[in-house]
């Protein structure tokens, strides 16, 4: 009876003497996929900054939003944030090439004006 017993409490333990293995490995597994998409995005942004021309529009990581004006250095280039008004900046400083339908966009769009509307169906509360 006592051979049955001991039977069946080794066949049971092999089973957790595996629960920290498993453990450990479910762990690891996010670990690894997102450190493999952390390098994926790093290797985008990089490719984006070595990229940059004159005459994109970018956004810094400030959120500086700049016209780039010359981008002839390896490291650095000019951002024109006003007009006249040209900056110099690492290229590690860029978080994004804003598109240019973006910023045709935002060109265009007239400013709305702050009044509130007041539907004749809603009482005014003073």
């Amino acid at each position: 009876m006592t051979d049955i017993l001991a039977q069946e409490a080794g066949g049971g333990s092999s089973i957790f003497s595996l629960l920290p293995f498993l453990i450990i490995l479910l762990l690891f597994v996010p670990l690894f996929l997102n450190g493999r998409k952390q390098r994926r995005q790093m290797a985008e942004t990089q490719a984006m900054q070595q990229a940059l021309e004159d005459g994109d529009v970018v956004v810094t990581t400030s959120g500086l939003r700049g016209t780039i004006v010359d981008a002839s250095y390896e490291d650095t280039i000019d951002l024109e944030i006003a007009d006249g008004v040209v900056t110099t900046w690492l290229r590690a400083a860029v978080r994004e090439k804003v598109s240019t339908d973006e910023a045709a966009e935002e060109a265009t769009e007239p400013e709305k004006q702050d009044q509130p509307e007041q539907s004749e169906n809603k009482p005014t509360i003073h």
